[in-house]
């Protein structure tokens, strides 16, 4: 039997702290995740709805994007894929009376932890202008009142509409297609704060925002690189990938800050090995680097693979390969001058790594015919993390490891078709081709002028230049960087609006007014007029399949996005739209249409959806070596290398996720791998780090990060604990520490938050 949330926030101020472990899942990874399950759905709930997750016949887990192979076990879940899909399924409910029992400055001081705890949202709540509490509203007047404020803005351009990665397809589609008819192109989304710099050093170098390889590229490759990832927490299927690479020969690089369970051993629960055996070491080369090191440790690669090169002539056979280099690059000159000149000195330090292991590292590069290279944030979230990223393909494009089976670029998604909704055209900067597809289909003048992204949609809530906010899905305020300028900002809205399926922060830092919507989540069926629907996502190797929920809605009160949305745009576009609307409603297959007419790679998209698996979205460097860029081939990059500076006594840290949560969404208190429980707020500290700081093991702390205009922002009352990190480097878990990272600390060209780079000091507390 479920049982209920919690009923008060549990004390968090004195984390229980063990030694890390050395692997990840096996079988307490089992047991956590049917513990975690029962308590939200129930023993004979948990075994229906696990069943169906990632199945050919089944739903999309609303996790992560990691792909799926052809032949799938019936288990074909993680643990923290188990959790996301229980508190989604999930036997608890937030009804009006529980609103009317918690006034909005009662929720403003829970945790997430507890407000996610509460269980499914049931019907629409509406918070009027100087009220306490959120009231229950009909769907017709909380359309009524959305539409009221955008038809009063001054312009379309006050109005911003943001969406998470959560978001099916189709409802992603008729979202911005409904922002564009609006009048705006202001459609921030989560990849402005995660693989924003992934997809602008791709588009550059290679022509295509997304990774190169399939699934089956991993299986086939020589040598596989994991770089700034954790795949233990954050992506647990991939341990199954790397894995069964190993079994085929494969050797692993690991480059990160921190040793990483999961990248150590991986005990895989769906074997025999994995459950009573000893597991499988994955990685053979850990080469713990200091944050922000990658671009240099990458250069210094380069300049080695050319100096072997000159040792070793030949085209195809040599260190090189030159044939592809003539044929499909450009701009090699440039960059071979800037490798040549990489300094040792500065190498070393911006790394901190010993020219042994850079060398250990080359001899497997040398060795490998099949490279490919896997990262996450801890490459994204830096200053320089676009010029980091185009080294990186600069590193490939060395040896021709684009374009070729078991090799190419993967940028590994974080979150279930955030990839799909960049192809949909949730984007602040739309291309030209894209907006006159729109044009042709729909028959309006899209707007052309690039929108907000993430970081200057809050300047302008902060500013007044934006009145209106609405959010399809997500945790905004949580996710995004500087809380208190965040928070505040949206406290200047006129309206907010949120689409949820769940309570989190961003419901109680409120516009003036305020609307809660809920909506179906994946495990639940659709049934529209036009019968039962199904909607499709995109993985994060560009696979789009179908995905179909089996449960009963949460509640009758809910509607699914595509239907929140098409009903929104009837009532604010009124009879001038001639979009559809009513029968995108009735019908998701009359949007796939749609959308095969306006986004190239969808041709006969309702039919190739219907077979099982789905189908791969055309990859232009991928299937045929060729490059969309603007030098029609694949551009090698020169940029001065770039690293963090860290003044004496202070501290480089890193936000990172325990493994308790996802994203914002905080399952549990503890981080079991690293040895936490029972607490969040924890900072990792080198134990010589700590020494030298007069930091002991168990003491207290505040975070006070430093910035360059002197600026400083504080996060109080953090446990140290002595923990085998980078020298010089620290961790600590997000949305807690978000506070420190200021609104215009970001990256170069993404302008992606600066998360992994904050420089800080720690001044000696008392627990919180």
């Amino acid at each position: 039997m479920a049982a209920k949330p919690p009923a008060g926030d549990p004390v968090q101020d004195a984390p229980e702290v063990a030694a890390p472990q050395h692997a990840a899942a096996g079988l307490p990874a089992i047991g956590h995740t049917l513990r975690i399950a029962q308590r939200q759905m129930g023993v004979r709930r948990t075994a229906l709805t696990l069943l169906k997750v990632n199945q050919k016949n089944g739903f999309d887990c609303p996790g992560c994007a990691w792909p799926e192979g052809d032949k799938r076990h019936k288990a074909e879940f993680c643990e923290n894929g188990a959790k996301a899909v229980a508190e989604e399924a999930t036997l608890r409910r937030v009804t009006p009376d529980f609103f009317a029992a918690h006034p909005v400055a009662d929720l403003a001081t829970r945790s997430g932890y507890w407000l996610g705890q509460q269980g499914r949202l049931t019907q629409p709540m509406y918070l009027p202008e100087g009220a306490e509490s959120y009231e229950p509203v009909t769907w017709e007047r909380a359309f009524d009142i959305i539409a009221e404020e955008l038809t009063a803005l001054a312009s379309p351009n006050e109005a911003v509409f943001y969406t998470s990665g959560r978001t099916s397809n189709e409802a992603a589609f008729l979202y911005q297609l409904f922002a564009r008819e609006f009048g705006t192109n202001n459609l921030p989304d989560c990849s402005n704060m995660c693989h924003e710099s992934s997809g602008s050093a791709l588009t550059e170098t290679l022509g295509v925002g997304k990774g190169s390889v399939l699934l089956d590229d991993l299986h086939q490759a020589d040598l596989i690189i994991v770089a700034g990832q954790n795949p233990g927490t954050n992506h647990p299927r991939m341990l199954s990938a790397l894995e069964r690479a190993k079994a085929g020969g494969a050797k692993i690089i690991s480059i990160n800050p921190l040793p990483e369970a999961g990248l150590e051993r991986f005990k895989n629960p769906q074997t025999p090995r994995g459950l009573v055996g000893g597991g499988t070491a994955l990685t053979d080369l850990f080469l713990q680097i200091r944050l922000g090191g990658d671009q240099a440790l990458f250069r210094a690669l380069n300049r080695l693979i050319l100096e072997a090169a000159e040792t070793t002539p030949g085209a195809g056979a040599g260190a090189i390969d030159e044939e592809f280099i003539r044929e499909h690059t450009h701009g090699f000159e440039e960059f071979a001058a800037a490798a040549r000149a990489a300094d040792w000195d500065e190498t070393l330090r911006a790394t901190g790594l010993e020219r042994a292991e850079i060398d250990r590292a080359l001899a497997m590069v040398l060795a490998s015919q099949r490279t490919i290279v896997c990262w996450a944030m801890g490459l994204t979230q830096h200053k320089h993390s676009v010029p980091t990223i185009r080294e990186v393909v600069n590193f490939l494009l060395l040896r021709g490891n684009v374009g070729r089976p078991g090799a190419g670029v993967c940028p590994v998604r974080g979150h279930s078709n955030v990839q799909g909704d960049r192809t949909m055209g949730i984007f602040e900067r739309p291309a030209p081709a894209f907006l006159d597809a729109l044009e042709r289909e729909f028959g309006f003048a899209p707007p052309r002028e690039h929108g907000f992204d993430v970081v200057r949609a809050i300047r302008a809530l902060r500013d007044g230049q934006a009145k209106v906010f609405f959010a399809m899905g997500g945790n905004f305020v949580s996710a995004s960087p500087d809380t208190e300028v965040t928070e505040a900002a949206m406290r200047r809205a006129r309206l907010t609006v949120h689409v949820s399926t769940k309570l989190n922060r961003s419901h109680v830092v409120t516009g003036a007014r305020a609307l809660i919507l809920p909506t179906l989540g994946r495990t639940e069926r659709d049934l529209q007029g036009g019968g039962e629907q199904f909607i499709t996502v995109e993985d994060s190797m560009g696979m789009v399949h179908a995905s179909r929920g089996s449960l009963a809605p949460a509640s009758p009160g809910l509607l699914s996005e595509p239907a929140i949305v098409a009903r929104l745009a009837r009532r604010v576009l009124g009879a001038e739209s001639r979009t559809p609307w009513e029968e995108f409603e009735k019908d998701y297959g009359t949007i796939r249409d749609r959308i095969a007419a306006v986004i190239p790679g969808f041709d006969d998209f309702n039919a190739r959806v219907a077979r099982p698996g789905g189908f791969a979205l055309p990859h232009a460097p991928r299937d045929s070596r060729s490059f969309p860029t603007a030098t029609g081939k694949a551009n090698f990059t020169a940029a001065p290398v770039e690293y963090p500076r860290v003044p004496e006594g202070r501290l480089l840290l890193q936000t990172l996720r325990s493994h308790d949560q996802y994203n914002t969404t905080i399952y549990g208190l503890d981080d079991r791998y690293r040895g936490i429980k029972n607490g969040r707020r924890v900072v990792l500290v080198n134990p010589d780090d700590a020494r030298e700081l007069g930091l002991a093991d168990g003491a207290y702390t505040d975070l006070v990060s430093e910035w360059t205009d002197g600026s400083e922002r504080r996060a109080p009352g953090f446990r140290v604990v002595h923990y085998p990190t980078a020298r010089g480097c620290a961790a600590s878990y997000y949305p807690e520490t978000n506070v420190l990272v200021p609104l215009d600390s970001t990256a170069d060209t993404s302008n992606t938050p600066a998360s992994k780079s904050v420089v800080v000091r720690l001044e000696q507390a008392h627990p919180a």
